[in-house]
């Protein structure tokens, strides 16, 4: 990273650690719906160590890394929230995540190093749709405080992205966006406030920021690269290489998801 990149870079980290701290206020309320919807759907039992998780493995970025991505989860799940982890995209989607940009070394991207990983909400459940529950059932309190972190998430990932743009000396040091698992952000999905919210910020940044947003399917169960081989498959990505048709595929889901 630039040492602009570097410095936007380390406040965002800051304020993002001491937001989740504020949010941890309600793990008393949260543990007791977080167990609760996960018994519902047949979950089996595991500690629940951490009712919003902050991402670690941020710390574990250094200035001499080059981010080429800025990649957006659902939610931590069972692994992330644990003490020992407390990072996202840290179970089987993230390993396959990792296998893909090692296997396809033209993306030169290392999933640990190279990456900035996200969500569009810290607060965990044992699935992202168990949220609904939790929301359901945790009143007022609870569901504007699911809310108000899809919008910080969404706010503030905008402004991390445009800041890293503008801090960037050329041109492949400015990152793409990328926005895995679009389910809950269709129609009364859980996570449209998130969408509406990430759209907004990005073009009010510049379209510079808004045209390296991708949509695509999530990593888990292979659904990234199952959805790459059916749009090959179906011709709707017309261009050649798999770098272009990544970004063909994302700009697809974008158009698709937001407009």
């Amino acid at each position: 990273m630039t040492d602009l990149q570097w410095k936007f870079f380390e406040a965002f980290k800051i304020e993002f650690r001491a937001k989740v701290q504020e949010w941890m206020s309600m793990t008393d309320v949260l543990i007791p719906l977080q167990k609760k919807a996960a018994e519902d759907c047949g979950v089996p039992f595991y500690p629940i160590e951490n009712s919003v998780v902050y991402n670690t493995d941020l710390e574990k970025i250094k200035k001499e890394d080059d981010i080429r991505l800025i990649v957006i989860g659902d939610n931590p799940g069972k692994s992330e929230q644990l003490k020992e982890k407390q990072a996202y995209l840290v179970g089987q989607a993230g390993k396959i995540a990792e296998g893909y940009f090692r296997r396809n070394p033209e993306f030169d991207v290392d999933f640990r190093k190279n990456v900035i990983i996200l969500n569009k909400t810290p607060v965990h459940s044992a699935k992202t749709a168990n949220l609904k529950q939790i929301i359901k059932e945790g009143g007022e309190k609870v569901a504007a405080l699911i809310e108000e972190s899809q919008i910080w998430m969404a706010q503030k990932t905008a402004e991390l992205m445009a800041n890293l743009i503008y801090g960037a000396e050329f041109e492949e040091q400015k990152p793409e966006l990328w926005l895995v698992g679009y389910a809950e952000l269709k129609g009364k999905g859980i996570f449209v406030k998130y969408r509406d919210c990430l759209k907004e910020s990005c073009l009010k940044c510049g379209k510079d920021v808004w045209d390296r947003v991708y949509v695509f399917q999530h990593f888990s169960m292979n659904c990234f690269t199952k959805d790459l081989a059916n749009r090959i498959e179906d011709g709707t990505l017309t261009v050649k290489g798999l770098k272009n048709q990544i970004h063909q595929l994302g700009e697809f889901h974008r158009k698709e998801i937001f407009e």
